[in-house]
């Protein structure tokens, strides 16, 4: 698969994905609290991965300006469909990814990625490109499955499986504590790592980093 095909597959999927339900409202609440918390009025964020823009939308009010984005148009139209019900001064929504906001003209004081890290194709490369982007002392802020977590069964026949007939995107597989040392070598300082999850095991690990 190819970034293009990427795009494809979320382009498709993204009228499903708008109307499913979240698995664990509960441990999604308690990850948009926690987010909250971290950010300031004068901040500027950038998400990655936004979506259909819920997110954006219920954190955007918050802080100074907040620039949403996803690799897919199609996520993006959505998004700037819920927008429109109900404007939010600052917020707006892109199709774009991290490899191209690199050297952006103003620095972020967060970055946000929730759902993200596992789908690019290079890691230690979007990484460093976030890194570029904030502001010295700025906060990376991201959830992420570990697929690497996951039981065996699932990453290494039923997920490359369902990639082989286009049922599921590209998907890196790391464990939790290589996570972490990306995040390092990368230039960050781990300030927390948690789960939020109200149900049953999360593999999702909740980061809060600081550019160094």
């Amino acid at each position: 698969m190819t970034e293009a095909s990427d795009v494809r597959f979320w382009d498709l999927a993204a009228r499903k994905y708008a109307k499913s339900k979240l698995a664990d409202q509960g441990g999604y609440e308690r990850t948009l609290e926690r987010t909250r918390a971290l950010l300031k009025p004068g901040d500027r964020v950038l998400e990655l991965g936004c979506g259909t823009g819920t997110t954006a939308l219920r954190l955007a009010g918050a802080v100074q300006s907040y620039l949403a984005t996803d690799i897919s148009p199609e996520m993006i139209a959505i998004a700037d469909e819920k927008h429109a019900a109900g404007t939010i001064p600052g917020l707006t929504f892109r199709a774009d990814t991290a490899d191209s906001l690199s050297g952006h003209e103003t620095p972020f004081n967060a970055v946000l990625a929730f759902n993200y890290l596992h789908l690019v194709r290079d890691l230690p490369d979007t990484l460093r490109r976030i890194h570029s982007v904030l502001a010295p002392d700025g906060l990376f802020i991201s959830k992420t499955p570990c697929v690497g977590d996951m039981n065996l069964m699932i990453r290494r026949v039923l997920l490359p499986a369902m990639r082989a007939v286009g049922k599921a995107p590209h998907v890196l597989v790391f464990r939790k504590a290589a996570l972490s040392e990306q995040f390092r070598a990368a230039g960050f300082d781990i300030l927390a790592s948690e789960s939020h999850a109200t149900k049953d095991r999360d593999i999702r690990s909740y980061i809060v980093a600081r550019r160094q």
